[in-house]
């Protein structure tokens, strides 16, 4: 295979950064696993207003060629003018001939590509517009973009089968389904993070993650409090944006509460090998990253048992009901009732997620997806140039 260029945005920061989230996380793993195939890999970053101006331009991390372009701080409005100046860039320099996308929103800008001879790929993790984190007007815009993402993109390859299900059925199509991988190279001299922190191995509940309301923190905390135990919980994290909903999960009387702000890589994988249990407590999710890494490192998994949770974790995980308080607090208390019951389900979810779950799978996958879409681009081109009939073209 010949190596392709490859361009990828539609994510906040590459390596990740204060308030990047899933989108980031999965650029992190991908991209550098495609640079060391030996493909040429732009990644594009966001810089906000308050953002670090000196910081450059224009690096490289980890084999990836990393650009930045400022954006605002709007939500919703931040990705469109990333976006848009990404797709300038890419057009004006031909910095690539394979787009890898992430976020449906950014769907009208993969039509601008593929006139100009692009093939553009969509990761799609989710039901964007079913998200409570977006105002009135992004519902609707992520609403219409799928009616593009399910016909403009060369692939559109989801992280879960259900999210796939329901485009297939609304559009009468075909897509892709590559799951997230979860193996991570574990160090143990990370585990000083646990001494900073204050913090006694098996001795708190962990979450890792943003503070918006799609990841139902509001239901963890006030079930966490109902609880009788010296146990701690750590949230790691907290919101992209300034928001009334972070303020209103940091207001707390209790001191076993601990806001750590946001942790990445190493030191989040020691939170998680020595949590007591991880509590995903999500309303809506894709294949949840977050929670494959904390079964994978060996923490008991507590999460909603909606579908994609359950598609991840099968009968490995201690499932609570999917927006329930009451029902949060009874699977905590179970958890501290029964140690035993609990490590068994996590020896078992390890052992689920290290033999189901790999990101060496996951590069591969998208470099055959890639291949076959430049392939047939290649196969049309030739047709055109002969006077012969390119016959299906790319997909």
């Amino acid at each position: 295979m010949r190596p392709l260029r490859i361009a990828a945005f539609g994510f906040r920061s590459f390596p990740p950064r204060a308030g990047s989230a899933g989108a980031d996380k999965f650029a992190m793993e991908l991209l550098p696993r495609l640079a060391r195939r030996g493909h040429e890999v732009v990644a594009y970053n966001r810089r906000y207003p308050d953002m670090d101006e000196a910081a450059p331009e224009v690096a490289r991390v980890d084999g990836v060629d990393v650009r930045t372009f400022s954006t605002v701080r709007k939500a919703g409005f931040d990705t469109l003018v990333h976006s848009a100046k990404v797709t300038y860039d890419i057009i004006r320099h031909d910095r690539a001939e394979i787009v890898h996308i992430q976020n449906g929103g950014n769907s009208i800008f993969a039509a601008v590509l593929r006139l100009f001879g692009k093939k553009t790929f969509l990761s799609q993790d989710g039901i964007d517009w079913q998200r409570d984190k977006w105002p009135w007007y992004a519902k609707t815009w992520l609403w219409l973009s799928a009616l593009l993402t399910a016909r403009v993109h060369n692939k559109v390859i989801f992280d879960n089968v259900f999210a796939r299900e329901e485009f297939e059925k609304r559009f009468n199509k075909t897509f892709d389904f590559i799951p997230f991988g979860a193996d991570v190279a574990y160090d143990k001299a990370s585990e000083i993070v646990l001494e900073r922190l204050g913090l006694a191995p098996g001795e708190y509940f962990l979450f890792v993650g943003r503070f918006i309301p799609d990841k139902g923190l509001h239901w963890l905390k006030a079930a966490f409090e109902r609880l009788e135990t010296n146990k701690k919980l750590v949230l790691v994290g907290g919101s992209p944006n300034p928001s009334d909903y972070e303020s209103q999960i940091r207001d707390t009387q209790d001191e076993r509460i601990r806001f750590t702000g946001f942790l990445y890589g190493a030191e989040v994988h020691a939170l998680m090998r020595n949590a007591y249990a991880y509590v995903q407590p999500s309303a809506i999710e894709g294949l949840s990253p977050v929670i494959l890494e904390a079964a994978y490192l060996g923490a008991p998994i507590i999460c909603s048992d909606i579908p994609q949770n359950v598609y991840g974790m099968a009968d490995c995980a201690t499932y609570f009901e999917n927006r329930s308080e009451d029902s949060l607090y009874e699977q905590l208390r179970w958890a501290l009732d029964e140690p035993e019951a609990l490590a068994q389900r996590a020896a078992a979810g390890a052992k689920r997620v290290a033999t189901t779950f790999s990101w060496d799978s996951v590069v591969e996958q998208h470099i055959t997806l890639f291949a076959e879409g430049d392939a047939k681009a290649a196969a049309g081109q030739a047709s055109r140039l002969s006077g012969e009939s390119p016959g299906a073209g790319v997909s």
